[in-house]
Formats: C-alpha cells, structure tokens, sequence
C-alpha cells in the first residue's frame, strides 16, 4: 500500500492524476507514475535516472553519503569482517550465513568449478588475439548448451543451481580467456585452494611448475570480488533484469550483463586508469598532465577520481587503498614507471585543493587497476575480472526478478519521426 499520495495537474485534463507515494527502508520517496496511463501520456526520463523500474532487497547505495549496503550491511563491514563467498551469499539469500550454511555453500560452489571438457574445444573458434571479453560473452552465453537440465526459471531449485554454477565456473572460464589469449594450456581448478587462490592457479600455473599463490596476493583479489559483487542498479544490472523479464535462460541473461559491462562507460574504468599512467609516461609530465586536466578547454581527463554515483567518496575506495599499499609492499615494487605516476596522481588529488573542493578522491578503479596491474594482469582482463566479480550480483537480481510476480520490461519513447504519410505514388 502507498504510504502518501501525491496530485498531479496537467493542462487539458479535467482532473489531477493522484499518484501513490511509496518510502522504502532507505532513500527518498518514490511516486508510482503508472497512473498516468490512463491519461494517455508517460513519463520522459531518459537514462532512467529519476526512475525506479523495480523493488530490491539486495543493495543500496546513497551517493551523497557515500553509503554502499548489501543487505544493510556497510561495505566497509564486509570487506573487513567477511570473504567474496560469505557475501555472495548474502547477496543470493539476504542473511549472513551461519558457519554451517557457509562452509556447505564453499563445498558446493568447489564442487562445481569445472566446466564441461567440450568447452575446451569451443575456444578453437576464436582468434588467439580476441578480447578476453568477446570470449567471455560468447563461453557464458554457450553454457546453456551445455548445462541445459536446469533451466526452468519458474523453479526455485533450478535458479538456485544456475547461480552455483556460474558463480564456480567464472573463474574458471575467465582464466581460460587468459590463458587461450597467450597460448598457454589450460590449468583445472583445484578444490583445495580458496576462490581467489584457486583464481590465480588458473592464470598464473603452468604444467611445468607448481603454482602458490601468495596470501597477501590472493586477499587482494578476493578484495576486489568482493568490491564489485554488485551495485545496485547500474546499466548492466538493468540489462540482466530486462533480459530476465522476456523469460531468457539465466546463462543467457548474464551474457547480456557482461555485453553491458564491456562499454568503456561502464565497465572500463580501472582500464582507462592503466591507459591514462601509459599516456603520462613519466613522472616529469604529471604536473602537465594535471594542468591539462583543471583546464576547461582541454579535452583531458584524469581517469580514476571522482564517481557518477558517489559525490562524497566511494566507500570502496579506502579499503582498496589499504589493499593496493599491502600488495605494492608485498612484490616490492618500487621502480616501476606506471606504479609511480599513480601514486604521485594520488598524491595530488589527495592534497591538490582543486581536486579536493570538486570532491575528486581516488575512486576504487583507480587503486584495482593498479594491483592488477602489480600483480600481472593484462589491461584486457582488467573487465573480465570485473565480470567474474559482478556475476552474483547479476545473478541475484534475476533471481530475485523471478521470486516474485514481474512482467516483460518494455520502456516507452518520445516520438520525434515524421508524422503518418503517404507513400509516394
């Protein structure tokens, strides 16, 4: 039921529309404009940032504020307390599990890490030097061909399977991008390694020599999982959820959501961070570069501060922070040219009171894509990792789509084209 009501006028009608006011647990109000049917007109909001397309239990985030919650509870809490797997399954079920429900929740996302042997064979059909990505799209897209015994969305256990079994093998089918990418063989996954140790096996071990991750390492990139498990209802969020509406296969629905991801716009930044220190160069340039960046005129931009979403700081971004200084100590990596440019950009928006009044921080692309880089991944996996990351919030939000009555999504336009005419005769 709404909570308020609100009128609305407009020119030509008789009457006000009265339209239902809804508050959630969090945030500002939201008016029900579904009244406005009946008027015969709709709402204009393109990009769909004054609009609330659906009801979620799952993330909230208040920009302004810098708050980022799964299932109310603060990033910063989780990132501190909790692992990837924990929170993915916070992110699946609404509640923390107990240490019983967590370790059964571990066993079965490792016994699931495999992909069918046939897939191997599926690579064959790309060109060595395709984007990671391009694969990735195609490989996720394909697994319902290959695991087509649960694909019934209106069943509960079915949708349960599909979320174990492609928050298990995304790693595995990441690091087969990679490793296809450079010629190497494929490495298996190992159930006796953590999710993000097990990751780094996959990328980084050959046949020719044991692999061991090291702990700080593998912390890192359980970090960034954990980071990027899901933020509410970005462009490739809304994508999964509209592709579920039309009653697509969830394997399908996530491929759409890592097509989404692949814009620059959306997905690219911590690569457009490695990109823009590659451009600099050389510290000698930094103050430049800075320069070109403040100018108005200047088509320049510092990529890596600041954030569309979060006008205050990005509550990810301090945790990454104490993330990359921990891995930057760890592989003792104090002469790489890159490595310090970043750390002298950081310096300057930290300090820099042109930086500081704009509220331009250090964002988290700008710290992850500088310990992926430390660590030794490529620029181009850079939003492949990012998909493996956001699958399970993708994942959740279909599924919470089908936990409930839904409908087709079908937005509507403004029609700007020539009026009805005749074909000329």
């Amino acid at each position: 039921m709404a909570d308020k009501k609100a009128r609305l006028t407009i020119d030509g009608l008789d009457e006000a529309i009265e339209l239902p006011v809804y508050t959630g647990t969090e945030g500002p109000d939201v008016v029900d404009v579904r009244p406005l049917t009946g008027s015969g007109r709709f709402t204009y909001d393109p990009g769909f940032v004054s609009t609330a397309a659906c009801e979620s239990k799952i993330t909230y985030i208040d920009g302004g504020a810098g708050v980022l919650l799964h299932g109310g509870y603060p990033i910063e809490q989780l990132a501190e307390h909790s692992d990837y797997l924990e929170v993915c399954y916070l992110l699946l079920n609404g509640e923390l599990p107990t240490p019983e429900e967590k370790d059964k929740f571990v066993n079965i996302v490792k016994n699931h890490t495999m992909v069918h042997e046939q897939m191997n064979h599926f690579f064959n059909g790309f060109r060595r030097d395709a984007h990671p990505m391009a694969i990735m799209v195609a490989c996720v897209g394909a697994l319902s061909a290959f695991y087509h015994d649960s694909l019934d969305i209106d069943n509960a256990h079915h949708r349960e399977v599909c979320a174990y079994r492609l928050v298990a093998k995304m790693p595995t089918i990441a690091a087969m991008c990679y490793k296809y990418s450079i010629g190497q063989p494929f490495q298996y996954p190992r159930n006796d390694l953590s999710y993000a140790e097990n990751f780094l096996h996959m990328m980084f071990g050959t046949p020719c020599a044991e692999y061991k991750p090291s702990p700080v390492l593998a912390k890192a990139m359980d970090k960034i999982f954990l980071l990027h498990a899901d933020h509410e209802q970005n462009a490739s969020t809304s994508t999964v959820r509209l592709a579920g509406s039309s009653g697509a296969n969830p394997f399908a629905c996530i491929a759409s959501g890592i097509a989404a991801l692949w814009g620059p716009a959306h997905g690219g930044a911590n690569e457009a961070v490695l990109t823009m220190l590659e451009e600099i160069g050389d510290e000698s340039k930094i103050e430049e570069f800075v320069a070109r960046a403040k100018d108005p005129n200047d088509s320049f931009r510092l990529m890596g501060f600041g954030h569309r979403v979060y006008r205050n700081f990005d509550p990810r971004a301090k945790v990454m922070k104490k993330t990359c200084d921990e891995v930057l100590h760890e592989l003792g990596i104090d002469d790489d040219p890159l490595l310090k440019i970043a750390k002298r950009l950081e310096q300057i928006a930290l300090e820099d009171e042109y930086f500081v009044q704009r509220k331009l921080y250090p964002n988290v692309d700008f710290y992850s894509g500088i310990i992926l880089k430390a660590i030794g991944i490529p620029t181009t996996m850079f939003t492949v990792i990012f998909a493996l990351s956001r699958t399970i919030g993708w994942i959740s939000h279909w599924n919470e789509f089908h936990s409930s009555p839904n409908k087709i999504g079908r937005p509507r336009q403004l029609y700007t084209g020539p009026s009805k005419r005749d074909y000329p005769e």
